[in-house]
């Protein structure tokens, strides 16, 4: 089935997005350390051209942007940032998207979840503040170019991408053919023209990533937790066992270690554990981050 001119000027309008948030993000791998994966990146480290992970249950995900810490050419590091890309024109459209977006990345957060990543998506055209905000009490960081300063990006260099759900295929043939025959330092300049235009937006994303990122741990909190469990249909059932219950170290039998490790900028990592190899692997692994 041939592709539709619609969908082919998206998909367009986001490879360019693609690339005008990867000086920034290269940027930042660099000055932080950190390797930066994507999909023209050739790599050997992993199989094809996909930027692919596996969550907790088996499932792959392929995604636009990931930050790692350790990473290589060769080798697989941590991944301590995911980061989505998405245009959409509607927002029957856009919902969907975010709700993809959540269904990725959120799986991969809960399987690294010691390393605490950094969780982006980089939007643009017609999103609800609803599915914005659905994202963000999520944990996601959302970086958001308006519908307007794209048709402005590009009617700057006197190509319009306006358009609704009547506008013609024939008009959509043309936009494609216009784009797909303008030079680099032409759609360079719309890239310019875009960024100029949400400059505050994109410092503010890439702030929250430095953040996040460069963070250094603040305090640790090790609990080792002994006795029975109690349990009580009601608070007033538990009240009165607090009433008569003796506090003192080491009553009953040891049942496991609970960390709390505690970072500077506000961010906290949790964990269980029921021997001291594994906190002391916990630890080891926190503190190579």
């Amino acid at each position: 089935m041939a592709e539709s001119p619609s969908h082919k000027l998206g998909q367009l309008i986001g490879n360019l997005l693609v690339e005008l948030i990867e000086p920034f993000l290269a940027s930042f791998a660099t000055d932080s350390g950190l390797y930066l994966d994507y999909q023209k990146n050739a790599r050997a480290a992993r199989k094809g051209k996909k930027v692919s992970w596996e969550d907790p249950y088996g499932n792959v995900h392929d995604l636009d942007y990931v930050l790692e810490r350790g990473g290589t050419c060769d080798t697989l590091g941590t991944p301590v940032a995911f980061i989505e890309v998405a245009w959409r024109r509607y927002t029957k459209h856009s919902r969907n998207k975010a709700q993809e977006i959540q269904g990725a990345i959120l799986p991969l957060a809960e399987k690294y979840k010691s390393s605490n990543p950094f969780l982006g998506a980089v939007l643009a055209g017609v999103f609800t503040e609803g599915s914005l905000d659905q994202l963000r009490s999520l944990g996601f960081h959302v970086l958001y170019f308006p519908y307007n300063t794209i048709v402005e990006a590009f009617a700057s260099e006197r190509i319009d991408v306006a358009f609704d759900e009547t506008t013609p295929d024939t008009d959509f043939k043309r936009c494609v053919k216009k784009i797909e025959k303008a030079s680099s330092a032409t759609m360079q300049k719309v890239k310019d023209y875009l960024s100029n235009a949400n400059n505050v937006e994109i410092n503010t994303f890439m702030a929250a990533i430095k953040e996040r990122l460069d963070r250094m741990v603040e305090k640790v909190v090790v609990i080792p937790l002994y006795g029975r469990s109690n349990e009580f249909a009601t608070i007033d059932d538990a009240l009165r066992f607090l009433d008569h219950h003796s506090v003192y170290e080491g009553c009953g039998d040891f049942r496991k270690y609970e960390v709390l490790v505690s970072f500077t900028n506000g961010d906290k990592v949790e964990g269980s554990f029921k021997d001291q190899a594994k906190v002391r692997e916990f630890l080891q692994f926190i503190a190579k981050q």
